[in-house]
Parts: C-alpha cells; sequence; structure tokens
C-alpha cells in the first residue's frame, strides 16, 4: 500500500502544485503548468530510490525521449511552424472569412462540431483534426466575439468523436487486439453508446449558436489564401500522415505567401522560427510529463492502481465498471489513451473472461473511457496542441468541453442500465 502510494506521489504533487494553489489563488496563471512539472519531476527523481541517482535521470530521460514522444514532439515543431507561417501570409484570416461567409452566424459553433467529427472520423486521429481546425476556431472567434475558449474547446471535443469510433484510430485499433474482436463489430456496439451524447452537444451548440453575434460583411474571399488549409484538410482526410500533410502545407504557405508578396523568403523562415518557438514551453512540458510517468510505471505506480481496484468486483456490471475505472486511471497516469488500452488490455481481457462480458462492448468501454479521461487531462497531447495554437492555457478550455464530459456520462449509464442489451 505504501509503496503504491509513494510511486504515485509524484502525480499527487504536480496536481497539488499546479490545481490547487491555482485554484486558491483564483489564477490559473500564477503557476506556470512547466513549474509544476518541473516540481514533480525532481521529487519523482528523489522518492523513486534503491538506485543510483544517475540510473534514475536516466529512467526519466527514457520516458521523455521514446519513440511516441519524440514523433509528438515533430508534430508539435512543424505545426507550429506551419500555424504561424500560415497567419503570417493571411491563411488563418482568408479561411476565417470564408467560414463566415458560407456559415450563418447561428451555424458556426455546430458546424466547428460536426466538421471536427468528419475530420477526426476520417483520418482517425484528434491531434490532426486539432492541428487543422483550431487556428480556424479562434480566427472565427475573434472575427465574432465569441469566447476563444469555447470554440477551441467545440474542436477538441469533436477531435474525439473519431479518435474513438474511427476504423483507422491507434486507439481503435488497440482495444479490439487486446480484447479479440473485429473492428467492425466494435464499432457497432460503440456506435450505440457514444450517438446521443454526440446527438446532444450538437443540439446544445445549436441552441448556444442562436446567440452569436454577425460578423462584419465580408466583401473579398481570397481563395487562393486558402488552399493551405484545404488541402490540409483533404489529405489528413485521405489518410495521409500527419507528419507529410504539415509538411505540405508548410510548402504551400512558403510558395502562396512569396508569390502573393505577403513576404518574401527569410520573411517565411523567420514566420516558421517564430512558429517553432511558440511551441517551446508544449515540447518541454511534453518531455518533462513522459519522464515523469515513466518513473510511476517503473516504480509499480500503474500496477498498484490495476490491483486496487480488481480486488473486489463480484458482477458483470462490476467487472465493467472496474474496466472503465482502469483505463481512466491508467490514462490520468500516462497521458495517452493508447498506451493505456494497451497497459490495461490484457488485465481487462482476463476480467471480461472471468465475469463472461461481451468482448466487443469490452472494447468499446476501453476505448470510449480512454478518450474520455485523454480529452479531460491539462496535459495530454490534444489539450496541449490546442491549447499552444490558440495562446490559451489549457485549463481555460476545460470548462467547455461538453463532448467529453458527455462521453463518460453516457458510456457510465450504458454500464448501469446494462445497454446495448444485446451485447451486456
Amino acid at each position: 500500500m505504501r509503496h503504491g502510494l509513494t510511486a504515485l506521489s509524484p502525480l499527487m504533487v504536480f496536481i497539488g502544485l499546479y490545481l490547487v494553489t491555482s485554484i486558491v489563488a483564483g489564477d490559473f496563471y500564477k503557476v506556470p503548468i512547466t513549474v509544476a512539472f518541473m516540481a514533480a519531476s525532481v521529487y519523482a527523481v528523489i522518492v523513486s530510490g534503491g538506485r543510483p541517482l544517475r540510473h534514475r535521470i536516466d529512467t526519466f530521460s527514457k520516458g521523455a525521449s521514446t519513440p511516441q514522444m519524440m514523433l509528438m514532439i515533430w508534430i508539435f515543431v512543424l505545426a507550429g511552424a506551419f500555424a504561424n507561417s500560415a497567419k503570417a501570409m493571411g491563411a488563418i484570416d482568408a479561411t476565417v472569412d470564408l467560414t463566415l461567409a458560407l456559415l450563418p452566424p447561428q451555424m458556426l459553433m455546430a458546424g466547428l462540431f460536426l466538421a471536427a467529427c468528419f475530420i477526426s472520423l476520417s483520418i482517425g486521429t484528434s491531434v490532426g483534426t486539432i492541428v487543422a481546425l483550431t487556428p480556424i476556431a479562434a480566427g472565427v472567434a475573434d472575427q465574432t466575439g465569441a469566447s476563444v475558449p469555447m470554440l477551441t474547446a467545440v474542436v477538441v471535443g469533436g477531435s474525439f468523436f473519431g479518435d474513438n469510433l474511427s476504423f483507422i484510430s491507434d486507439t481503435t485499433i488497440a482495444a479490439t487486439q487486446t480484447q479479440g474482436c473485429k473492428l467492425s463489430d466494435k464499432f457497432r456496439v460503440n456506435f450505440l453508446i457514444v450517438m446521443p451524447a454526440a446527438l446532444a452537444i450538437l443540439v446544445v451548440y445549436v441552441i448556444m449558436g442562436m446567440e452569436m453575434e454577425s460578423a462584419p460583411a465580408i466583401s473579398d474571399i481570397r481563395l487562393l489564401k486558402v488552399l493551405p488549409y484545404l488541402v490540409v484538410l483533404v489529405c489528413a482526410v485521405f489518410g495521409m500522415n500527419v507528419m507529410a500533410v504539415l509538411t505540405l502545407g508548410l510548402v504551400l504557405t512558403g510558395i502562396i505567401g512569396i508569390a502573393d508578396g505577403s513576404y518574401d523568403l527569410y520573411d517565411w523562415f523567420g514566420a516558421m522560427g517564430d512558429g517553432i518557438l511558440g511551441m517551446g514551453e508544449l515540447i518541454i512540458i511534453t518531455m518533462m510529463a513522459g519522464g515523469l510517468l515513466e518513473i510511476i510505471r517503473q516504480q509499480g505506480g500503474i500496477d498498484f492502481i490495476i490491483s486496487r481496484l480488481t480486488r473486489r468486483v463480484s458482477s458483470k456490471r462490476g467487472a465493467e465498471l472496474s474496466i472503465a475505472a482502469l483505463v481512466s486511471m491508467v490514462n490520468v497516469c500516462t497521458a495517452n489513451n493508447t498506451v493505456a488500452i494497451l497497459t490495461v488490455g490484457g488485465i481487462a481481457k482476463h476480467i471480461g473472461d472471468k465475469f463472461g462480458l461481451d468482448n466487443r462492448k469490452c472494447a468499446s468501454l476501453l476505448d470510449t473511457f480512454s478518450c474520455f479521461a485523454q480529452g479531460l487531462i491539462p496535459y495530454g497531447a490534444q489539450m496541449l496542441m490546442a491549447a499552444g495554437l490558440a495562446e490559451l492555457n489549457p485549463i481555460a478550455i476545460l470548462p467547455y468541453l461538453y463532448y467529453p464530459f458527455a462521453l463518460g456520462a453516457v458510456a457510465l449509464l450504458a454500464i448501469v442500465l446494462r445497454y446495448p442489451r444485446r451485447y451486456s
């Protein structure tokens, strides 16, 4: 018991230093999230005793530089360069103008949510969807006077719809492989669980959109400047690798921007450099979070959570609840929904076999609750990316994440009410 709590204590230090002190101060900008992670990381290295200091530091560094972490960092670098060079050549303003011209103000919020749902379902990644749509959402908010955190949250929420359901999502593949079921079967069950949440939130956004003010009349639609975003969206929908998509978009911003005189070659380089530097804090947070969570994992923190949650399971409903709690808590510790599914997938399969659970529903619960947890942690890649692109604190987005909240609530009701009956 004591060893398990000690292993999890770095996470408690981070939460206490960042969340609690910010609430007490009434200002989430009082304590920089980088400082909270630094303090928790130093503490984690100190308390993970029994080994030489150099070995503990190496463990932290290993977690901070895994292939997944480095891939995420490269995506952040390219996203920063693309977003800022697109902004400098007027692509964001032109895209916002086109969006405002095509959609009435009452449908902007619902339209953004539907776009995020469709793109994420097509490409199977929430991060790619957020990269494509967040700058547009922030621009629409500036033009209409709407809340930037609100419209950013609309995109983040919609991005998890496809992350959860898409056939090519890594979470779907991990969930079905660990539970031994077909992608199509898992999709059917998952669709029945999440659609009520998606439809309810869409209605909420339609109603909320009624209060949005009309934007100023747009007289000049610059379609050529919209081209980088259209290419990024289309290539992403057709399944191109997100790094290739961002590189292509980056090259297009340079060609169009230089050709129409928005900037010269050196200004383009400068815009890219500023965009990369703007992602600096995000990259530092990503690396420190990876190192911190690797120490927690190696010290047995995740194993402790698993053992404590499964020791009193005695019914099908209890078994499903334990699977939901397991993947959610491990996701909070790893800040990666795919890793969380892979970590507890074998345990979930064992629980499901023991209590006669339908493996299709087990796979759906693993995926849905991992997306629910990932969508609400302020240090997850999706929230950090959205906050970086919209120039916000991740905590500012959190209160407006209606879809992840609804997703978790509906999935919990599916367990309690034994829904869908056929798979329960």
